[in-house]
């Protein structure tokens, strides 16, 4: 029986059983910037459509990834990425656009000299009655590699950690038009009049 396409599948390809997987997604999906390989996916219930031209509009980005202070967007292609790392500390790179295709996908690159080498891809597929799939390819390189790796899971400020959160507060957005928390706005603290 041949290998199953990985892409009618919801998982990632870094969760693929075909053992190929992880080098099309290396080789084929996105550009090499980076030497740890993450994938993550969620189904979200609205059109790609709509998914897609929230997240194509990269100054958004920080409404939902908890780690992003900001994105600048320098152009179409182009944008400034600043994100908390441990230690109350920042990295920053610039990002370009490296292919797209309406309503479907997004690959990108961080430019020369960027504090954390990355490179992904984010895709959306159909998922009918259900959505949309949304699933995230990334290569990363993290900072002061395997020990700086340890560290920022300890902080949870790692990359697969983050993906897997930000993806959730993704998918939180778009269906309820609000993240969910446990803790209180500056509203909700003066409502209880404390």
């Amino acid at each position: 029986m041949p290998p199953t396409d990985v892409r009618t599948d919801d998982a990632p390809l870094t969760a693929s059983k075909r053992h190929d997987a992880v080098a099309d997604a290396t080789d084929n999906v996105i550009e090499a910037k980076g030497d740890t390989l993450i994938g993550r996916a969620v189904t979200i219930n609205r059109p790609a459509a709509e998914l897609f031209a929230y997240w194509r509009d990269f100054a958004n980005l920080a409404t939902f990834m908890e780690n992003v202070e900001r994105v600048d967007v320098l152009d179409d292609a182009r944008s400034h990425w600043v994100v908390k790392a441990p230690g109350g500390k920042t990295v920053e790179w610039d990002a370009v656009v490296t292919e797209e295709a309406k309503d479907s996908f997004i690959a990108w690159a961080s430019s020369e000299g960027a504090d954390v080498p990355n490179s992904g891809r984010i895709d959306f597929r159909d998922a009918g009655d259900r959505g949309t799939v949304v699933t995230a390819t990334i290569l990363y390189d993290p900072p002061a590699g395997a020990i700086g790796k340890l560290i920022a899971k300890v902080f949870q400020r790692e990359p697969a950690i983050q993906a897997r959160r930000d993806l959730r507060r993704f998918k939180q957005l778009m269906e309820t038009g609000e993240i969910a928390t446990a803790a209180m706005n500056r509203e909700q603290f003066e409502e209880e009049g404390a």
